[in-house]
């Protein structure tokens, strides 16, 4: 019988949350895939842990995964552990879960900390519904298609990223947005210097432009979506750029009846059917 792939989550800062059952199966696997040996012997090491761990990571994800999916056909138990957090959260573990599913491989989640979820639960931001992105792409063309998708984003906005980036995202984020979206910027997660701070992007933006000191350690950005208001009020704009006429062909080309478009425009511009219709009457239908 083939093996078992474990998605063991570890520690993203203090070692106390790593759970019974994580060290129990990382203790009884035949094998660890590690993100990082040299940062994951650590762990391993403070919890007594002495199974055999090999190197899988972005840049062997691909010859590494079939290795490693050859040795689960071999009936090998093997778990995947990340630098920190859960593995296939922005991490190359999405690629050998995929090859395992392609295999018929048993895939298992064993839980624990995920940066974005503890940093959205303590952001004061709104949680029911959110669009977590990770990093932004490095590519320019790539950043602003994802970018245009975020303006238009209602969902909470979880983001990461790096010290020495992060003043120019939030930059990024100030125009595409505007400096005055609410944002939570968390910080250094579960660690000492653990930190979170309910502000705007502006805001934000305002203090490490008056301040020499740059930013340590590594954030998560949670992000006000757009709001019901800021949508109305786009909206308001672009019927105030249109004549009447304008704004009921532009219904009536979608196929809506003249009659239709003219409740439509009188609903948009929070007017009187009656004021509508004194210039639809005038408009011919083909």
């Amino acid at each position: 019988m083939a093996g078992t792939l474990y998605l063991v989550a570890t520690p993203i800062g203090n070692l106390e949350d790593m759970t019974f059952r994580a060290v129990r199966l990382l203790k009884e696997v035949d094998l660890i895939a590690a993100e990082d040996t040299r940062n994951s012997i650590k762990l391993l090491n403070h919890f007594e842990i002495k199974t055999h761990m090999t190197s899988y990571h972005e840049f062997n994800r691909y010859d590494k995964g079939e290795e490693l999916v050859g040795k689960l056909e071999e009936g090998l138990d093997i778990a995947l552990i990340t630098d920190a957090g859960t593995p296939g959260i922005s991490d190359p573990g999405e690629v050998l879960v995929e090859m395992c599913y392609e295999r018929g491989i048993t895939v298992v989640p064993v839980p624990g900390a995920v940066a974005a979820v503890n940093a959205l639960v303590a952001s004061g931001q709104k949680t029911r519904r959110f669009a977590f992105e990770a990093f932004l792409p490095q590519d320019k063309k790539e950043c602003a298609s994802v970018l245009e998708d975020l303006a238009k984003e209602r969902r909470t906005i979880v983001l990461y990223e790096a010290p020495h980036r992060l003043v120019k995202t939030l930059e990024i984020l100030g125009e595409t947005l505007g400096e005055d979206r609410g944002i939570t910027v968390c910080k250094e997660l579960t660690k000492k210097h653990e930190s979170f701070v309910k502000t705007t992007i502006g805001e934000q933006l305002s203090i490490y432009r008056n301040t020499e000191a740059e930013p340590r350690g590594e954030y998560v950005l949670v992000i006000e979506g757009l709001s019901d208001e800021a949508i109305e009020s786009e909206k308001r704009a672009v019927w105030e750029s249109l004549s009447i006429e304008e704004h009921i062909r532009k219904y009536m080309d979608e196929g809506i009846s003249k009659k239709d478009a003219v409740k439509k425009v009188a609903q948009d511009r929070g007017v009187s059917k009656r004021d509508i219709y004194a210039v639809a009457v005038e408009i011919d239908v083909d």
